[in-house]
């Protein structure tokens, strides 16, 4: 069947302004992502509700098109970019959120609602969605789910997954399924819920999802503390992980992002000309203040040049701000970035630094770093010119030495941002051959033809 007989009969089932084909679909062939390729679509689709989703997969089955789901476009991995001759399905119009539920703290929401919104609106309601990607403010909860998206508050609380109850999943057959309970507690039958999280669209689409909530926590406290080296600051991150005194968010900038950041806006608190900075916070009711006084004597002790407390909201907020900003940050310096994720064990953060320096002259280029050092999820960022088709080669070479220092400090490729098409080549040295095919093997059962985001994730 033709491209034009194919837009035909998606023109058939959705209205005007939910298809763009041709041309206009290349405005959304890609997620943020520098270095990564995309494909040409014949079209980007925009479906409302489960069932348009639903019957717009088993028009695509029907015809053997591959389809490419995505949210906001977010990720850096690859994971969104399109596929030659696929359709493009964007969940970023499903934007309602279902129920919020007080007395058993769970909200159901479609997968199109940003992190930010979400995060909001139960807020309003005297409950917490703890997962906040640095992304939060363009993110989808779909798009969370499809990566286990994690953020600055995992070292307390965890990533996405931890809060996935139930989902709606559009299987490659176009059939709706509901995996996953309501419940706190669930075991019957196999996990597939969390199996689809993390599975970056490979294996169903996530229309709807009931996610778990907390009780509000306490007013955050936090500290912005600047070190000489980074191993003052690394020093510093082990001793408040061990002082039991958990933070929610322990955060790490070396010297480069910090001078990014403080170029790309020039209000931002960070410390000018410091070797390392770490952003400590603690939102425990009737502590949070208490504990800012130990973090920062804790920095002070190991080395700490400059301490800064944030005592109220609105200084908390302030420094958060400043760190959500590395990305742009980061693409400022020379236009485009690969702006990735390692994780190793937290004991193994100092080799995989020490590590990072030494690819990075020996490849002659500026490996930047940041990230979660809290739970060992290290965001290294190489700047390059994406003009320059020598440059981005030698940041793409570059990178694969980065990860496979990563998996040869017994962590792994990718923490939170996925695999997407970025890191595939990584799977065979971190997983094995027998786990890489049982894996394949689970792609097969849910989709036979291999329709759904071919070429990422497996």
């Amino acid at each position: 069947m033709t491209d034009h007989a194919i837009i035909a009969e998606l023109a058939a089932l959705l209205d005007a302004a939910q298809l763009a084909a041709g041309d206009a679909a290349l405005a959304f062939d890609r997620d943020h992502s520098d270095g990564t390729g995309q494909g040409v679509p014949i079209a980007a689709v925009f479906p409302t509700s489960t069932e348009q989703v639903a019957a717009v997969v088993r028009l695509a089955a029907k015809h053997g098109v591959p389809i490419v789901p995505q949210g906001t476009r977010s990720g850096l991995a690859g994971g969104a970019n399109a596929v030659d001759g696929c359709l493009l399905l964007s969940l970023e119009g499903m934007t309602s959120i279902l129920s919020i539920d007080v007395a058993d703290q769970v909200v159901t929401t479609q997968a199109g609602v940003i992190t930010f919104e979400l995060a909001r609106a139960v807020a309003e309601r005297g409950l917490f969605y703890p997962p906040d990607p640095g992304s939060w403010a363009i993110s989808t909860i779909g798009g969370n789910i499809a990566t286990n998206a994690g953020g600055m508050r995992c070292v307390k609380y965890g990533v996405t997954g931890d809060f996935v109850r139930e989902l709606t999943v559009v299987l490659a057959s176009g059939e709706i399924i509901r995996t996953g309970h309501r419940t706190v507690k669930g075991v019957a039958g196999l996990d597939l819920t969390s199996l689809i999280v993390g599975s970056e669209g490979t294996l169903g689409i996530v229309t709807e999802a009931t996610l778990a909530l907390l009780p509000t926590p306490g007013e955050p406290c936090g500290v912005l503390a600047a070190f000489p080296s980074p191993s003052q600051a690394l020093a510093a991150a082990d001793a408040i992980m061990a002082s039991g005194r958990r933070p929610s968010i322990l955060e790490y900038l070396d010297a480069g992002t910090i001078a990014a950041i403080s170029s790309f806006s020039p209000s931002s608190r960070l410390p000018a000309g410091a070797g390392a900075a770490l952003i400590i916070q603690s939102d425990e009711a009737g502590r949070a203040a208490d504990d800012a006084e130990e973090y920062a004597a804790i920095a002070v002790a190991c080395g700490a040049t400059t301490v800064d407390i944030a005592q109220d909201a609105a200084a908390v907020d302030a420094i958060m701000e400043a760190r959500r900003m590395l990305h742009g940050a980061m693409r400022a310096v020379a236009g485009a970035s690969l702006n990735e994720d390692v994780s190793v064990p937290r004991s193994r953060l100092a080799e995989l630094l020490k590590g990072i320096a030494v690819i990075g002259q020996n490849a002659g280029v500026d490996i930047f770093s940041a990230g979660h050092i809290g739970d060992g999820n290290l965001h290294p960022i190489i700047c390059f010119d994406p003009a320059d088709a020598a440059a981005v080669a030698t940041a793409n070479d570059t990178y694969q030495h980065v990860i496979a220092l990563a998996i040869s400090l017994g962590g792994t490729a990718s923490g939170e941002h996925g695999i997407g098409s970025l890191k595939r080549a990584h799977l065979d040295a971190e997983l094995g051959p027998t786990v890489r095919q049982l894996q394949r093997s689970v792609k097969h059962a849910f989709d036979p033809a291999g329709l759904l985001n071919p070429g990422k994730k497996l």
